[in-house]
């Protein structure tokens, strides 16, 4: 009869091996005191009042996020910012921008102070994703993603880069003016490692 093998160091990391037919099949976990350190969905936030939705104490061994709009709205019409950062919310040298695509397309724009999803119309409820994940070892982090107004008609692209001064262990959602309102739907991010 075959065994599976538990095994542990004192980094914190546990290997599971396990015999197969021809060979030895390996699993090696993260180290983290988390649920699921590889795959783990954070607490939703009603995007209902203020001006910011932050998620904050990121475990260090996160790699990709996603942050995901269920029927998120404002009171105004400016672009929504995910910005990111290590020990504070980096609102600058972001590479990157987005475009408004459907019924009244827009013009692309860039953004500098974060990963921009484009103008909309005001109360345009959105749904859908946008992915940043860990490009290098120098903190260097990539997005993209699409999201979709069906009040609206139009689809809202994003893409972008930026360099963090340490690891990320932070999101922040806001608009692109600091001032327009969250008035509608939810936010919530899936972190893995």
């Amino acid at each position: 009869m075959s065994s599976v093998i538990i095994s542990g160091d004192t980094s914190g990391a546990i290997t599971v091996s396990a015999p197969a037919v021809a060979g030895t099949n390996t699993l090696t976990l993260q180290a983290a005191t988390a649920t699921s350190a590889v795959n783990t969905l954070g607490t939703a936030v009603a995007s209902t009042s203020g001006t910011s939705i932050d998620f904050t104490g990121l475990p260090a061994w996160v790699k990709r996020i996603t942050v995901i709009f269920n029927g998120v709205s404002t009171s105004g019409t400016v672009g929504y910012l995910i910005q990111i950062g290590s020990g504070s919310v980096t609102s600058s040298g972001y590479v990157g921008g987005g475009n408004r695509l459907g019924s009244s397309t827009g013009v692309p724009a860039t953004s500098t102070a974060g990963f921009l999803i484009n103008s909309g119309a005001s109360g345009g409820a959105k749904n859908g994703s946008i992915a940043i994940k860990l490009m290098n070892t120098t903190f260097g982090y990539v997005a993209d993603g699409v999201l979709f107004s069906s009040s609206e008609s139009n689809q809202y692209l994003t893409a972008g880069a930026v360099t963090l001064s340490g690891v990320l262990d932070r999101v922040r959602i806001t608009t692109t003016n600091g001032t327009d309102t969250f008035s509608a739907g939810s936010i919530n991010i899936l972190y893995e490692g």
